[in-house]
């Protein structure tokens, strides 16, 4: 898929190196002289999957897409398949890498892949209503309110509580807060456990409903059924490919890119920004100008 991305859009899915991928190559790329990864040969002749988180990988947490950003994902497309996948819905997503990101990208996954698009079509939708139920829905939400209400943090704001087609987020600053206010609470955070203690409590008190709890971004952790992380979306390319290589930044155990970085089925990058991301892909696929 050679297709240019316009200004505004980024590129394939998703937060130092491990390894597992699949992309596939252009045409072009694929005759016998072309050179791959690292100067191999043999591997632009398979079909190669570059996989992307958003937030802290394509770009700075929460923020909108950087140009070189831009170009580097035109740069790669050129050579393999790329796809996006965060853990957040669609509208975030094009909040952060442009409206046009269904075109700019050959996979979507938002929701960790519980809402997959392919070359701009919807794929499936998986419900969290449906899978759960509405009294373990209500059960589990009103546990929440009661304990957010109790936790002594130094500011708060609304949307606490944010249900998504497969996942419910939850926020103990709130979701509505500012950059400067999240920026704040994650120094915090780190230095309190705040989420870290709210899972634990969930995950013992909840434990029959076989929940993951993974803590991504500065402010909150996502909560959904076991094996809904965003390995989810595998199910969707891994018969396609023959290397999927994956980048994120929360790649470390209770971090929401742990489980597909560490899958059987990709390779795995862990990134510390977007321009660590930007360093890695020319190392990895140096062809391509």
């Amino acid at each position: 898929m050679a297709s240019s991305l316009p200004l505004h859009h980024l590129f394939a899915f998703c937060d130092h190196c491990c390894h597992r991928a699949t992309h596939r190559l252009l045409p072009r790329f694929c005759s016998g002289k072309s050179t791959g990864v690292n100067g191999s040969s043999d591997r632009m002749a398979k079909r190669v999957l570059c996989l992307f988180d958003v937030d802290g990988t394509l770009t700075a947490a929460r923020k909108d897409v950087e140009q070189d950003m831009i170009e580097e994902m035109q740069r790669l497309r050129k050579i393999v398949t790329i796809g996006t996948v965060g853990g957040s819905d669609l509208v975030k997503q094009m909040e952060q890498l442009g409206k046009t990101v269904l075109q700019d990208f050959d996979y979507v996954f938002a929701e960790n892949g519980l809402v997959a698009y392919k070359q701009g079509e919807l794929l499936a939708v998986q419900s969290l209503r449906t899978h759960l139920g509405e009294d373990n829905l209500k059960e589990f939400i009103n546990f929440c309110l009661k304990y957010l209400a109790d936790i002594d943090i130094p500011l708060k704001r609304g949307t606490f509580i944010e249900f998504r087609n497969g996942m419910i987020n939850v926020s103990p600053v709130g979701r509505n807060c500012s950059q400067e206010e999240r920026d704040a609470f994650e120094v915090f955070d780190l230095a309190n456990g705040i989420r870290a203690k709210f899972v634990d409590t969930l995950r013992e008190r909840f434990a029959h409903l076989d929940l993951t709890f993974s803590v991504g971004g500065q402010i909150s952790f996502d909560v959904f059924p076991r094996g809904w992380d965003k390995t989810y979306c595998l199910r969707y390319v891994k018969s396609d490919f023959d290397e999927i290589h994956f980048f994120g930044d929360k790649t470390h155990e209770g971090g929401n890119d742990y489980e597909i970085f560490a899958s059987k089925d990709t390779v795995g990058h862990t990134v510390t920004g977007p321009s660590d991301t930007i360093r890695q892909l020319r190392e990895l696929f140096p062809l391509s100008s």
